[in-house]
């Protein structure tokens, strides 16, 4: 029972994406209602066929998370079929080519139009909007769980991806505002540190066009300790632990990190 979710609604924002969609899976799996939000609608009625066939309850609401109208009406709607959300994942986010640090493009020849635009994707979408528009919600009737995904250069700053780096920081800053300003309202905030798990926006920089591993993959995979990638379905235990009032009710303002010991590596 402690990992029970048969009585939780969970909004996942980011859930047509690999990582966000098999958390989302995970959720169904484990009892709850789940609204998979995103913008692609074809990756979004996949993921929910995915789910259905495992016998779960899921439905797909079309939102851009960087919107908070569009969030809001997915919020009307999700209400209205489900209940009000006592879950929110957000797994929106990602880097872009057009902010990564290379030989062609040096840090200083960013363009500030395209740094704030990763910044909104990962600390407004990614978190801000969809906390302003879910939270208060939770914070009203006394109930909630808010898990925000952070990052292994949340921690540590990576090379090359500064602007992802730099958001991912924020999301780890202002989770810990969040849990703090709503522990007495009994809506717990926490986040996830995925370690390296290949998706759709890491791929270019981790395999080169023949699938084999570039010399940046080569160098993560000797910093982690287990020597490997993370798979898509080893994020599913977190969430579902963080998102149970039952086997988390008194853990907030926490970092849970699935990173097969990347952080603990020095020397």
């Amino acid at each position: 029972m402690m990992f029970d979710l048969s009585e939780e609604v969970a909004v996942v924002i980011g859930g047509t994406g690999v990582l966000g969609g098999k958390m989302a899976e995970g959720l169904a799996q484990a009892g709850a209602k789940v609204a998979v939000l995103g913008r692609n609608s074809e990756r979004g009625a996949a993921c929910i066929q995915s789910i259905r066939q495992a016998k779960g309850e899921a439905r797909f609401f079309a939102a851009d998370a960087i919107s908070r109208e569009s969030l809001r009406q997915a919020g009307a709607q999700i209400e209205a079929a489900f209940g009000p959300p006592t879950v929110l994942l957000n797994a929106a986010g990602g880097n872009d080519a057009k902010v990564t640090v290379t030989d062609q493009m040096k840090f200083e020849q960013i363009a500030l139009e395209d740094w704030r635009a990763n910044v909104d994707l990962n600390l407004v979408g990614g978190l801000l909007l969809p906390c302003q528009v879910f939270g208060p919600g939770m914070v009203a009737r006394g109930r909630g769980s808010i898990i925000n995904i952070a990052s292994i250069s949340a921690h540590v700053p990576l090379s090359r991806v500064a602007a992802y780096s730099a958001s991912k920081a924020a999301v780890l800053n202002l989770s810990q505002f969040l849990a703090r300003e709503w522990a007495p309202r009994n809506v717990r905030v926490n986040t996830i540190t995925p370690g390296f798990f290949p998706a759709e926006q890491n791929r270019r920089l981790l395999f080169n066009e023949d699938g084999s591993p570039t010399p940046r993959a080569q160098s993560i995979l000797t910093h982690t300790p287990m020597g490997r990638f993370g798979k898509a379905e080893e994020l599913i235990g977190a969430a579902v632990f963080l998102a149970s009032a039952r086997a988390s009710g008194f853990v907030t303002g926490s970092d849970l990190r699935v990173d097969g010991g990347y952080l603990s590596m020095t020397i």
